[in-house]
C-alpha cells in the first residue's frame, strides 16, 4: 500500500534583487521582523534561476532597469521597492516590469513585514516541480515524464502533468487520455495573471489525483511565458507534485518552466550521437536551472556505459533505464507508463518521487 505520510513542507524563501547595500539592510531587517529568511541576488543574472520559484520577489529600484533589459519573465507577487528619490516618479518602469505593487520606504515598511510574514506562515507548501527533457528526439523524455506523474498519483500525491512541447504529439495520448474532456493549452494560452488552482484542476482532464495539461490535435499554438508562469504558479499552489515535459528547442515558456523546476532530468539514450546532441541541450538548459542531472536509457549498441555518458555531459547520473520491450506495446494499447508499478521505468520513477517528496510508492503486489 502507498504510504499515507504527509508531504514534507517545501517552501522557497522570498527573493530580494538589489546591489544597494543600504536598501538590502532595510529589507533584511523587515524580513527578520516577518520571521522569514530571504535569498539575495545582486543582479538579474544571479536572480534568473530563482526568479520563478520564489513565492515573493522584491526588486530594488537600482535593479529595475537591469531586470527589464534581462527580459526576466513576468510573474505574480513582484514588488518594486525603494525610497521615493530612487523610484521613477511615474512608476512606468513598474508597469513594464509587471510589478503588482510599488513599496516606497519607509512608509511601506509595515506592509512589507506582513508580506514577508505571509511567506513563512501561510500554511501552504509549494509543490515539487520536476522537468524532463530529451537529449535527442525520441529519447524517451515524454514517457519518463508520464511515468513520474502516474507514479506520484499512485502515491496519493495531487499531481499535474504539464506538456510544454507543442510539437510532441500530446501527453494525453501517452496516457491514453485523448478522449477525456477538459481544457487543453490553446484555451489557456492567453492567461497572463493569477490562475485559481481549484478552477484549473476542475477544467483539465483528470483521473483520481492526476490532472493533465496537454495539447489538442489542432495547429500548434505558441504559449507565452506569462501564460506558462501563471499556470505553474497555480500548479505550485494547488498541487503536491508537478511534472513538466520540455521541448528540446527552448522558447520563452520552456525557459520559464526550467527556472521554476526543482530538478531537471535530461534523458539520453546510451549512444554516441545522442550524447553529442544532449550536450547542446545541456548547454542551453544549465544556465536556467539549479539542479540538472542525466538519466541514461538503454540499450547501448556500442557498449557505451551510463557513467561515460554522464561524464561526457559533465552532469551527475540520476539513474538508468534498462530496455523494457513491453512498454511500447502497452502505450499502443492505451496503457499509461508505469501504471502497473513494475519494471525498470516504474522502479526509477518510484525512487525519484521518494527522493523529492519523502513519499514511498510501493510497486505492484
Amino acid at each position: 500500500m502507498p504510504s499515507r505520510t504527509s508531504v514534507p513542507p517545501h517552501r522557497r524563501p522570498p527573493l530580494v534583487v538589489t546591489a544597494d547595500g543600504d536598501l538590502l539592510d532595510d529589507l533584511l531587517r523587515l524580513a527578520a521582523a516577518g520571521d522569514v529568511e530571504v535569498e539575495v541576488a545582486a543582479d538579474p543574472a544571479a536572480a534568473r534561476t530563482r526568479w520563478q520559484p520564489a513565492p515573493l520577489v522584491l526588486v530594488g529600484a537600482d535593479q529595475a532597469q537591469p531586470c527589464l533589459r534581462a527580459r526576466l519573465p513576468r510573474r505574480s507577487r513582484l514588488v518594486l521597492v525603494g525610497r521615493a528619490e530612487d523610484l521613477d516618479p511615474g512608476w512606468q518602469v513598474a508597469d513594464l516590469l509587471g510589478a503588482e505593487h510599488v513599496a516606497v520606504l519607509p512608509a511601506a515598511e509595515p506592509w512589507l513585514v506582513d508580506r514577508f510574514a505571509e511567506c513563512g506562515t501561510d500554511g501552504t507548501a509549494a509543490a515539487r516541480v520536476v522537468a524532463v527533457v530529451g537529449g535527442r528526439g525520441g529519447g524517451g523524455a515524454s514517457i519518463l515524464a508520464a511515468g513520474l506523474a502516474v507514479t506520484a498519483a499512485r502515491g496519493r500525491l495531487r499531481t499535474l502533468l504539464l506538456d510544454a512541447d507543442p510539437l510532441g504529439g500530446g501527453l494525453d495520448l501517452v496516457l491514453g487520455w485523448e478522449q477525456l474532456e477538459g481544457l487543453r493549452w490553446p484555451a489557456l494560452s492567453g492567461a497572463d495573471g493569477r490562475v485559481d488552482p481549484p478552477a484549473l484542476v476542475r477544467a483539465l482532464p483528470s483521473r483520481g489525483d492526476l490532472v493533465v495539461l496537454s495539447w489538442d490535435r489542432g495547429d500548434p499554438v505558441a504559449v507565452p511565458a506569462e501564460a506558462m508562469a501563471s499556470t505553474l504558479d497555480a500548479a505550485r499552489r494547488g498541487r503536491d507534485f508537478v511534472v513538466v515535459d520540455l521541448p528540446r528547442q527552448f522558447d520563452d515558456a520552456a525557459v520559464t518552466a526550467l527556472q521554476t523546476a526543482d530538478r531537471v532530468f535530461v534523458v539520453v539514450p546510451a549512444e554516441l550521437r545522442a550524447t553529442a546532441a544532449a550536450a547542446r541541450v545541456v548547454a542551453v538548459a544549465a544556465p536556467n536551472c539549479q539542479d540538472l542531472s542525466v538519466i541514461v536509457r538503454g540499450p547501448a549498441p556500442g557498449r557505451l556505459r551510463a557513467a561515460e555518458v554522464a561524464r561526457a555531459l559533465g552532469l551527475p547520473l540520476a539513474g538508468t533505464l534498462r530496455p523494457e520491450p513491453g512498454l511500447c506495446r502497452g502505450l499502443e494499447r492505451g496503457e499509461a507508463p508505469a501504471a502497473g508499478g513494475r519494471g525498470p521505468l516504474a522502479e526509477l520513477c518510484q525512487r525519484i518521487v521518494a527522493d523529492l517528496t519523502g513519499r514511498t510508492v510501493a510497486g505492484a503486489a
